[in-house]
């Protein structure tokens, strides 16, 4: 039986045989003994410590039986704009992956800055609370963050080594720090830069979970010297100013919209429609509230080129693509969020099938097409959910298919939930958008359910009138039920609520369902119980009292 181990007890609880230690090359095996080499074979390697990485490596070593050997690499290399604030000596990518790291994690904590600022200056006067000044000061958000991160890298070591502490018995999972590259497809040599030290090792079978990264153009001039991504965002010195992000995806609207809220001008250029494959009436509503806040969004508008003025400003130029008038802004930091690309080139394996967009073409149950021993998983693979709950599911899956012959599970990639973390509203769905249901099963079968109202904390602070909005998208049955196959909320704590809600769409919930549920009162969940209006009704869908 497992046994859960705080950080003073860990090295005392753990008998001799499963010794965790520290090599020469930064790397560290768990099991086996101090004396004892790191191996060249493995029955698996695991190329990525992200979630899905994770969670493959830690049911790979509870499924299979004491003599499996499992390899864990990861590495990742800092950015150009990492690399001129600092040393590379100084260079630590830990545990956890993207997400961990310079996504989701840190993303939310300056999201929920934001929030509080404006719980501040919007809200508090309003519920007694008095305030004579606020301030906000980067620098201590910035190393709050990057320590939170760093207690969670640790924890994921931790975590690891508590797979192994239980009944003298042995099993390793070796984890090493180093850039892979293939050799052939079983034999992979491993580079530590930091140490300039090589290793070989080969596998049985090689789980792919590398993740992507940001994209910068090749074809703008300035744009890989002078700009930054998210992978540098998080972890920025300096306070960013006044910043132009590039693009309209969740990644861009989400910068901006806490950037923002901490205090700073942010400004949003975008080609196209904001949100592409998201609900369109809960896309433009995002943005209609982000406006309203003060952020800026230039559109139908493309970079053109970046100039550096000096050490803290740079020129930007851009064309309007339906005047083509181009227009010459100034900037303290220029951001791109254009979208991201899987890390498999770095691999260096000609032979491994990709699609156009560079990612490992699998089949249901995440095997490579091109070479069977081969699996992949995650933001790395042709689906269409680049999410850490996704990749860390599918690990898991993958493992325990793996390790057993009557395990049959894939991953289920419908109804999967996503919560975009913009201020003053968030915004979740899960299931199809209206857009996507008329478009497979066609507007006829379709029903549209819309409601928008003010929730009591929000009305109590004068503000925000009627802003929150809710839609269920209804498939009509030939029995007369209506399924609900799309749900999409604008307002507060949208991850919460559809977190809830994608398990009644998962087990196939009627608009029936819903109004037979008695909601929890006075809350914004408590809506989706009440919807009446439909959007082919004409009727108004704002709600007054309670």
């Amino acid at each position: 039986m497992l046994k859960r181990l705080d950080k003073k007890s860990l090295f005392k609880s753990i008998s001799k045989p499963q010794l965790i230690y520290f090599n020469q090359n930064r790397n560290f095996t768990i099991g086996g003994s101090q004396n004892e080499e790191t191996p060249n074979e493995f029955d698996y390697i695991v190329i990525g410590g992200g979630s899905g990485g994770l969670a493959c490596s830690k049911r790979l070593s509870i499924e299979t039986p004491l003599n499996t050997k499992i390899c864990l690499i990861d590495y990742r290399d800092p950015t150009n704009h990492w690399l001129e604030q600092n040393e590379f000596r100084k260079w630590i990518w830990g545990l956890g992956g993207t997400c961990t790291n310079v996504g989701c994690i840190p993303k939310k904590l300056m999201h929920t800055s934001a929030l509080l600022g404006e719980t501040i200056k919007h809200d508090i006067s309003h519920y007694g609370w008095k305030i004579d000044s606020i301030s906000h000061d980067w620098s201590t958000l910035v190393q709050n963050v990057q320590n939170h991160i760093r207690s969670i890298n640790f924890g994921y070591r931790i975590d690891m080594t508590q797979t192994f502490a239980k009944d003298n018995e042995i099993k390793k999972l070796f984890y090493l720090n180093m850039k892979a590259k293939f050799i052939n497809d079983k034999t992979i040599e491993l580079f530590d830069p930091k140490k300039n030290v090589k290793k070989t090792i080969s596998g049985k079978n090689i789980i792919l979970a590398i993740g992507g990264k940001p994209r910068l153009p090749d074809d703008i001039p300035g744009a890989k010297e002078y700009a930054i991504t998210s992978d540098d965002l998080f972890s920025l010195k300096n306070p960013p100013g006044k910043t132009l992000i590039i693009g309209a995806g969740y990644i861009a609207l989400e910068s901006a919209s806490f950037l923002n809220g901490i205090g700073y001008e942010a400004t949003v250029m975008m080609r196209s429609s904001p949100l592409r494959g998201f609900d369109k009436d809960c896309s433009f509503k995002l943005i209609e509230g982000m406006k309203d806040r003060g952020v800026n969004f230039i559109e139908k508008s493309v970079l053109k080129k970046i100039i550096k003025l000096n050490d803290k400003e740079y020129q930007v130029e851009y064309i309007n693509l339906e005047t083509k008038e181009i227009r010459v802004d100034t900037f303290n930091t220029v951001m791109f969020a254009i979208g991201r690309e899987a890390l498999t080139k770095e691999l260096g394996l000609s032979s491994l099938q990709l699609d156009k967009e560079g990612k490992v073409v699998v089949n249901e149950k995440d095997q490579s097409i091109s070479h069977p021993h081969i699996y992949a998983i995650g933001d790395c693979i042709n689906r269409k959910f680049e999410l850490t709950p996704v990749a860390i599911k599918a690990g898991s899956l993958l493992a325990k298919r793996l390790c057993n012959s009557e395990c049959d599970e894939i991953m289920d990639y419908d109804n999967i939930p996503t919560s975009v973390f913009t201020s003053p509203y968030e915004y979740g769905c899960v299931g199809l958008s209206e857009e996507e249901a008329i478009s497979r099963y066609g507007e006829d079968k379709i029903e549209i359910y819309i409601t928008q109202f003010t929730p009591l904390e929000v009305a109590f602070a004068h503000r925000d009138e009627n802003k929150t909005f809710m839609k269920l998208v209804c498939l009509k049955k030939d029995n007369g039920d209506e399924q609900v196959i799309g749900f999409h909320y604008v307002g507060n704590h949208a991850g919460e609520i559809t977190q809830g809600v994608s398990i009644a769409l998962k087990m196939g919930a009627t608009k029936k369902d819903f109004e037979r549920t008695v909601g929890i009162h006075p809350t914004i969940a408590e809506e989706m119980c009440q919807i009446t209006v439909t959007k082919r009704s004409g009727k108004d869908p704002n709600k007054r009292g309670c």
